[in-house]
């Protein structure tokens, strides 16, 4: 057999096909074990290679790329574009000195939006600042969709990221879930169009050395939560269908996989009442090979979501692995089911020993082993990464944040400015505001005003007030599920008598971050003029409220009227409500 650096594997005129049943064949068991891990890592100061963090359940890359041969790695931290690329460079030197050179790809959930969860989503730091998801679909321009992945795009691989751990492809059936604001709404033929969009921006046409890869999410469609619950958390684990609508949750997986999707993350929850084995997702044989792969035929990659196979810590707080209706098995079993299953890859975990061990007891063949690397190995080559895994600083300095992306941004966040109601005409807080009135600013930065009107910091002296605030939810206990915005959405009477208050004072306009549906039914009347927004800058929303843009946006979902509409809705089934305070598209213009 030839040496590794001249192998046909690293012949880029060899077919890929070729290049990797080449490269396959030169790999030990722990070379391919190691391909089927793909854990968290983050960046150093000045985009060195940062040391372990065990609080944050973080390992170290030296032990990751070269001791545990994992070359999969899901970049949590953030820094300037030249650190991350800086960093990047440094990991991709790493691994090429192992053994077979075998290139680190490099993935990240989303961070081009304002929200922040270290389970879910980074801020945007020095990327373009965009509106949520949710605010993408409140535009329903499926152009502007596609422009902005095609942005990401840009950014991302300009910094080495080239695996994208979205979009989501779910339906915001169930209002209370925490993970609506990944969402495209709760509209099937919407979130089809869009997830269609967001591909196309992301492979730029067809996956290739200048595609970002996609991992879909979460499938078979995560919204159906029984309470709204989240399966992060035992307490959420439990998937419903009283209304029979399974079927139109994968609508939107059908229409990522034909727009060019080439990897599937199943979600932590578990079917109940359906007639599937009622363990998660991504142990489920039936869900992953009967369904993803035997009926909608996909041959790519499908890794799990974050930590179902093992329990960690994360700052000092116990978590179990979201092995739900498999807890009594022990990790190595848990790998086992998965693999058996038909998936390829465990996300958040860190363990080839597993998997060794399940090879050499003979529990799993080292030819299923094969066939998960093959799709893993096939993925690299597709996007370039074995001819060419590295990133220019200059270009990353250049690229990333770049001022028309930003501007696009900025845009983008105005489009999606909803105004659910206006004030009366001859109201001072008639919208668009005109020119020269007292404004009181309850958090918007009085800066975004200037030049059109005069802030005051009291509601007394002012001719309006401006108020923004956040989506009621319910604080969880411990540092983990206090991430995730659950429970009521009613606002706490503290909160909604402390708006009201002012709104009874002074004519007020209110805009709401909706992270997930609320129950505005207490504003709606006493406000002068009502907004909602999804993640929009104090600018963005001045150019609204001033009239220097207008607002474009569009309801992604139902606003329930009330908790008992809420709590008798059926989670599966979008638009449950028979009169909901507003409805899906609703929408005013200027």
């Amino acid at each position: 057999m030839s040496s590794p650096n001249t192998a046909p594997y690293r012949d880029p005129t060899q077919r890929t096909a070729r290049r990797v049943e080449d490269l396959l064949g030169r790999m030990t068991l722990a070379e391919k074990a190691g391909l089927l891990f793909h854990t968290m890592i983050d960046i150093g100061p000045g985009g060195s290679l940062a040391p372990a963090d065990l609080q944050a359940g973080l390992i170290d890359a030296q032990e990751l790329v070269v001791n545990r041969n994992l070359s999969h790695l899901n970049l949590v931290g953030s820094g300037t574009p030249r650190q991350l690329a800086r960093w990047h460079n440094r990991l991709q030197d790493l691994a090429a000195d192992t053994r077979l050179g075998i290139p680190v790809t490099v993935s990240t959930d989303p961070r081009h939006a304002s929200s922040d969860n270290p389970n879910t989503s980074v801020l945007a730091g020095p990327f373009s600042r965009w509106p949520e998801p949710l605010g993408l679909a409140a535009t329903r321009d499926a152009g502007l969709v596609e422009r902005f992945a095609d942005v990401v795009r840009q950014e991302y691989c300009a910094v080495g990221l080239r695996l994208a751990l979205h979009p989501q492809a779910d339906l915001a059936s169930e209002p209370r879930w925490p993970r609506v604001v990944g969402t495209f709404g709760a509209d099937p033929d919407l979130v089809c169009e869009l997830v269609r969009a967001y591909l196309r921006g992301l492979c730029a046409g067809e996956l290739g050395p200048g595609s970002v890869a996609a991992m879909v999410k979460h499938f078979p469609g995560g919204g159906p939560q029984r309470d709204g619950e989240d399966p992060h958390f035992a307490y959420g684990r439990e998937q419903v269908y009283p209304g029979g609508r399974f079927e139109e949750h994968l609508r939107p997986f059908a229409a990522a996989l034909a727009a060019g999707a080439s990897q599937v993350m199943p979600y932590y929850g578990m079917p109940v009442g359906t007639p599937y084995e009622e363990v998660g997702f991504a142990f489920n044989r039936d869900v992953v090979t009967g369904l993803l792969r035997e009926r909608l035929g996909f041959d790519g990659i499908v890794c799990t979501d974050w930590g179902v196979l093992t329990d960690d810590r994360y700052l000092g707080q116990e978590r179990p692995a979201r092995a739900w209706g498999v807890e009594h098995l022990d990790p190595a079993a848990r790998a086992r089911k998965a693999i058996e299953a038909g998936v390829d890859q465990f996300g958040g975990e860190a363990r080839p020993d597993l998997i060794i061990e399940l090879v050499r007891d003979g529990q799993v063949s080292e030819q299923r082993l094969d066939a998960s690397a093959r799709r893993l190995l096939r993925e690299k080559f597709t996007l370039g990464l074995f001819d060419d895994p590295y990133v220019d600083e200059e270009r990353a300095e250049e690229t990333v944040g770049r001022a028309d992306f930003q501007a696009a941004g900025a845009a983008a966040q105005r489009a999606c400015v909803t105004l659910l109601s206006n004030a009366a005409g001859h109201s001072p807080a008639h919208l668009p505001l005109r020119p020269g009135l007292r404004i009181y600013c309850g958090d918007l930065a009085p800066d975004a005003l200037r030049g059109h009107a005069m802030p005051v910091d009291d509601p007394a002296r002012a001719d309006v007030a401006i108020l923004r605030v956040q989506a009621p939810y319910e604080t969880r206990p411990g540092p983990i599920d206090a991430f995730f915005h659950a429970g009521s959405l009613e606002f706490p009477p503290e909160r909604r008598d402390r708006i009201l208050a002012i709104a009874d004072a002074v004519p007020t306009i209110v805009d709401v971050y909706l992270d997930r549906p609320a129950i505005l039914t207490p504003l709606a009347d006493r406000a002068a003029a009502l907004l909602v927004t999804f993640g929009v800058s104090d600018d963005a929303l001045a150019d609204v409220l001033c009239g220097r843009a207008a607002p474009r946006g569009r309801l992604p979902f139902d606003l329930p009227a009330s908790a008992a509409d809420v709590e008798s809705g059926r989670p599966d089934v979008p638009f449950d409500a028979a009169e909901p305070l507003f409805r899906y598209g609703h929408g005013l213009n200027y």
